[in-house]
């Protein structure tokens, strides 16, 4: 077939698939590589700017997938699913795993230019929370015109359940770090985004407001919220209107209403 041609595997302790034998995290962040788990995270990959080190695969998965594109140092590693679950361990891969590199944050000013939507997230530190509002992000403001930044203790995108809840966005949506924080939010007003503040206190019934023409959404963590430092940095403090016998949403249901609101996606 056209394409890199599978190495099949016969051996757990194949040294050309270590990368998959020891899917700790730590890990793989120590070695600046990420995993991508089953078949539609993979697309994502593969539909991505990222660049994938290789693929561990199933025979019936090499099947209904297309690899044609991979560049063709790109090596595919084809295993049983017995064995493959042996050396991952689990079978929540469902047949087909990929290892990419981790990418450099793009600059911020780059990423402010070609942003119109931004999700600003403070200390975020679930990783299901966080792939939940990558995936979020990416249907409600596109994948195109959106960008994700994190306060420096937030969570990694790239951890494997945040890009696995993600459903892969997390590997098409671009994100950076914003440091200092929270002075750094001024930056996104000089770039002319209007940072709207998402909090039970707002100011603002969410429905009343006019989306602007480039929005920043800021949100906190579960529990805490917003730091009265990051509030203070806001243009707008929001409320999203809700039963007074119920404390909060979980903070992947606000960005959702948030985002169908004031994004504007193409």
């Amino acid at each position: 077939m056209p394409g890199p041609q599978p190495h099949l595997i016969s051996d757990p302790a194949d040294p050309r698939i270590a990368d998959y034998s020891n899917l700790m995290d730590r890990q793989l962040i120590a070695s600046d590589l990420f995993m991508a788990e089953g078949e539609l995270v993979v697309r994502q990959l593969l539909n991505s700017p990222l660049k994938t080190k290789s693929i561990l695969i199933t025979p019936s998965r090499l099947a209904s997938l297309d690899l044609t594109h991979l560049p063709p140092e790109t090596p595919i590693y084809l295993a049983s699913q017995p064995l493959m679950n042996q050396i991952v361990g689990f079978n929540i891969h469902r047949g087909i795993l990929a290892a990419g590199f981790r990418p450099t944050p793009p600059p911020l000013p780059n990423l402010l230019a070609r942003a119109k939507t931004l999700v600003v997230l403070e200390d975020l530190s679930n990783h299901d929370n966080l792939g939940g509002i990558f995936r979020s992000a990416a249907a409600l403001g596109g994948l195109a015109q959106t960008a994700i930044l994190l306060s420096p203790r937030c969570c990694d995108p790239l951890y494997r359940k945040a890009i696995r809840v993600s459903m892969g966005t997390a590997l098409r949506l671009p994100f950076a770090t914003l440091d200092p924080w929270p002075s750094s939010l001024s930056l996104l007003k000089q770039a002319g985004f209007t940072l709207i503040a998402l909090s039970p206190a707002g100011s603002n019934p969410i429905q009343t407001l006019k989306p602007p023409a480039k929005v920043a959404v800021l949100l906190g963590a579960e529990g805490p919220g917003l730091t009265p430092e990051a509030l203070a940095m806001a243009d707008i403090s929001a409320q999203i209107p809700m039963d007074p016998a119920v404390d909060s949403l979980n903070v992947v249901s606000a960005a959702g209403i948030a985002l169908h609101r004031l994004a504007r996606p193409a």
